[in-house]
Protein backbone atom coordinates (compact mmCIF):
# COMPACT_ATOMS: atom_id res chain seq x y z
CA UNK A 1 0.00 0.00 0.00
CA UNK A 2 1.33 3.36 -0.97
CA UNK A 3 1.93 6.12 1.87
CA UNK A 4 -0.21 9.27 0.97
CA UNK A 5 0.13 12.56 2.55
CA UNK A 6 -2.86 13.42 4.96
CA UNK A 7 -4.87 16.37 4.87
CA UNK A 8 -5.38 19.70 7.23
CA UNK A 9 -8.05 17.56 9.17
CA UNK A 10 -6.53 13.79 9.29
CA UNK A 11 -2.94 15.74 10.89
CA UNK A 12 -5.11 18.02 13.19
CA UNK A 13 -7.14 14.75 14.51
CA UNK A 14 -4.25 12.89 14.83
CA UNK A 15 -2.11 15.49 16.77
CA UNK A 16 -4.90 15.80 19.62
CA UNK A 17 -3.27 12.88 21.64
CA UNK A 18 0.11 14.19 20.92
CA UNK A 19 0.75 16.45 24.07
CA UNK A 20 3.32 18.79 22.56
CA UNK A 21 3.32 17.92 19.19
CA UNK A 22 2.61 20.57 16.64
CA UNK A 23 2.35 21.10 13.07
CA UNK A 24 3.78 23.62 10.92
CA UNK A 25 5.25 24.19 7.25
CA UNK A 26 4.76 20.73 6.43
CA UNK A 27 6.30 18.76 9.10
CA UNK A 28 5.35 17.42 12.89
CA UNK A 29 7.91 19.01 15.26
CA UNK A 30 8.27 18.05 19.44
CA UNK A 31 11.08 19.41 21.92
CA UNK A 32 11.35 17.63 25.16
CA UNK A 33 14.07 18.70 28.41
CA UNK A 34 15.75 16.23 30.24
CA UNK A 35 17.71 16.37 33.05
CA UNK A 36 21.39 16.60 32.28
CA UNK A 37 23.21 16.01 28.35
CA UNK A 38 23.85 12.79 29.38
CA UNK A 39 19.90 11.63 29.65
CA UNK A 40 19.57 13.80 26.31
CA UNK A 41 21.92 11.64 24.29
CA UNK A 42 20.58 8.23 25.84
CA UNK A 43 17.19 10.08 24.67
CA UNK A 44 18.48 10.56 21.19
CA UNK A 45 20.58 7.31 20.57
CA UNK A 46 17.04 5.61 21.49
CA UNK A 47 15.10 7.45 19.31
CA UNK A 48 17.82 6.59 16.33
CA UNK A 49 16.71 2.57 17.27
CA UNK A 50 13.17 3.26 16.70
CA UNK A 51 14.29 4.71 13.34
CA UNK A 52 16.54 2.31 11.87
CA UNK A 53 13.73 -0.52 13.18
CA UNK A 54 10.95 1.39 11.22
CA UNK A 55 12.98 2.67 8.68
CA UNK A 56 11.39 6.16 9.02
CA UNK A 57 13.89 9.02 10.12
CA UNK A 58 13.23 11.85 11.61
CA UNK A 59 15.95 15.37 12.10
CA UNK A 60 17.35 15.43 15.79
CA UNK A 61 18.47 18.18 17.41
CA UNK A 62 20.83 17.48 20.82
CA UNK A 63 21.13 20.68 23.21
CA UNK A 64 22.91 20.49 26.78
CA UNK A 65 19.48 19.15 28.41
CA UNK A 66 17.28 19.30 25.41
CA UNK A 67 15.72 17.39 22.37
CA UNK A 68 14.21 18.42 19.22
CA UNK A 69 12.75 16.34 16.84
CA UNK A 70 11.29 17.28 13.81
CA UNK A 71 9.54 14.77 11.34
CA UNK A 72 7.98 14.21 7.29
CA UNK A 73 8.30 11.79 4.72
CA UNK A 74 10.69 12.83 1.74
CA UNK A 75 8.74 10.23 -0.53
CA UNK A 76 5.63 12.18 -0.69
CA UNK A 77 7.26 15.21 -0.97
CA UNK A 78 7.92 16.22 2.82
CA UNK A 79 4.04 16.32 3.48
CA UNK A 80 2.72 14.55 7.10
CA UNK A 81 1.92 11.05 6.44
CA UNK A 82 0.64 8.28 8.73
CA UNK A 83 4.23 6.95 9.06
CA UNK A 84 5.30 10.46 10.88
CA UNK A 85 2.87 9.93 13.15
CA UNK A 86 3.44 6.27 13.84
CA UNK A 87 7.57 7.76 14.75
CA UNK A 88 5.62 10.37 16.56
CA UNK A 89 3.83 7.77 18.93
CA UNK A 90 7.12 6.09 19.27
CA UNK A 91 9.30 8.83 19.89
CA UNK A 92 6.30 10.03 23.09
CA UNK A 93 6.29 6.61 24.56
CA UNK A 94 10.65 6.81 24.78
CA UNK A 95 10.94 10.27 25.95
CA UNK A 96 8.48 9.31 28.89
CA UNK A 97 10.85 6.17 29.48
CA UNK A 98 13.37 8.87 29.68
CA UNK A 99 12.28 11.23 32.08
CA UNK A 100 11.45 13.48 29.45
CA UNK A 101 9.25 17.12 29.91
CA UNK A 102 8.25 19.79 27.70
CA UNK A 103 10.08 22.72 27.42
Amino acid sequence: MAVEPLGQQEIEDRLEPLSGWSYADDRLSRRYVLDGHPRAAGLVAEIARIQEELGHHSDLTLGYNTVGVTVNTHSVGGKVTELDFGLARRIEAAAREHGARDV
